[in-house]
């Protein structure tokens, strides 16, 4: 393919008008949407206004005429589409590891007499984290085996099996249909991460049937550094499941001040403490980025610009090795390169930013909204380029700092 032919399938993209909707600084290729997104263009206008029209003007009165109480719910009706549930099993708040802490707490207690959760063994080192310090705190335990054993070792005592929906690494997608049909059909309840998902790749949490999931908001959902998360209950599970975090927020009446914790209806009673107003004003813009927008579209174009990357890197580059599923996988490619940390740092000197993962990957993620065709042949022109001058072996490139 050639530039003309790139920038010709970017002037007949279906989802190019999207782009406007974000601010990219001239003269940079941006592929670590799937670590940070890039900034929406009403996220500015949008912290203004709720800090100095609504805090600055309205003053306290701001949580009841903006509606600062009722966020968490609201952008969680939000995004809830952009992830198959329904309104009113989305919320908002926290961060991906609160909230995966309140959950396995949660399906710990639903299944009483089974102590087991199970995840994979390369699961993003958090979740894994979060699991061992719940497991120290209520006795349960932690098993982790390969991906492709998790479907055989769901077994009696496994109360919840937790998985990343796709690999943060690889970028290999779970069966979620299939896995989650295997733990319920051994009792176990089932929670998906869907950090390196939501917003890149068709998630239908409902049609799978699933229990639990949380989720990241500073990714692909463009929620800003640091943006609130989110998480999903099945609407039928939530009268069942109770939040460790018994806080006033989730109380079924925050406002009387009682004494004692009655959990509130529904997915509110997952609310912990207030909600930073400012941080999810960045998030509601982030989201809305996606307005008008089918995510089966967003899933067909995130494939075509990484099979097109694919496709130009083994061309160009026969330095590096995909490492990478080329079949079911999410919106980010990882190739390996004995230098590969070296190579990224000269990529990035030359404009082109994505990152690295120990011990010899480079990764490039592909945010739909507002990559491009041209981006990818660009970024992989610059790449053949410094592959075949050597210029990646600059001393510089090897002084490690640390990366995201």
């Amino acid at each position: 393919m050639t530039l003309d032919e790139a920038l010709a399938l970017d002037a007949d993209d279906p989802l190019g008008h999207c782009r406007d909707r974000f601010i990219l600084p001239e003269g940079i290729i941006y592929l670590d949407g799937n670590s940070l997104g890039a900034l929406p263009r009403a996220t500015v206008g949008a912290i203004a206004d709720t800090a100095e029209r609504q805090w600055g003007g309205d003053l306290i009165a701001s949580w009841n005429k903006h509606d600062w109480i009722g966020a968490p719910q609201r952008l969680g009706d939000q995004i809830a589409p952009l992830v198959g549930a329904s309104p009113g099993e989305v919320l908002a708040g926290d961060s991906t590891s609160v909230n995966l802490f309140k959950l396995l707490a949660a399906a710990l207690r639903a299944r009483p007499g089974r102590t087991t959760i199970l995840s994979e063994a390369g699961n993003f080192p958090t979740d894994l984290y979060i699991a061992q310090g719940l497991g120290r705190l209520s006795g349960a335990r932690l098993r982790t085996v390969e991906a492709e054993a998790v479907e055989a070792a769901i077994g009696c005592d496994t109360a919840v099996v937790m998985l990343t929906h796709v690999d943060y690494r690889s970028g290999r997608r779970h069966d979620m249909v299939r896995l989650t049909a295997a733990a319920h059909a051994a009792g176990a309840l089932m929670l998906w991460d869907l950090s390196h998902s939501a917003g890149a790749v068709l998630v239908d949490l409902n049609d799978a049937r699933a229990d639990l999931a949380v989720g990241c908001g500073y990714k692909y959902l463009n929620g800003g550094p640091g943006a609130p998360a989110f998480l999903f209950v099945a609407e039928a599970l939530q009268a069942q499941l109770q939040s460790p975090l018994s806080g006033w927020l989730g109380h079924a009446d925050p406002f009387a001040f009682e004494p004692d914790y009655r959990p509130a209806p529904g997915i509110s009673r997952f609310q912990a403490g207030t909600p930073s107003v400012l941080a999810m004003a960045a998030l509601e813009a982030g989201v809305a980025t996606f307005a008008g927008i089918e995510m089966a579209s967003l899933e067909a174009k995130s494939r075509r610009l990484s099979d097109l990357f694919i496709a130009l890197v083994e061309e160009r580059c026969p330095e590096l090795t995909l490492a990478s599923p080329r079949g079911a996988r999410g919106s980010h490619l990882v190739f390996a390169h004995p230098q590969a940390y070296a190579l990224m740092q000269a990529l990035i000197a030359r404009g082109v930013i994505g990152d690295f993962r120990e011990p010899d990957l480079v990764r490039f993620g592909f945010a739909p909204l507002y990559n491009g065709y041209a981006d990818v042949w660009r970024a992989v022109d610059i790449l053949a380029d410094l592959l075949g001058s050597r210029s990646w072996d600059a001393p510089r490139f090897h002084q490690r700092q640390r990366v995201t």
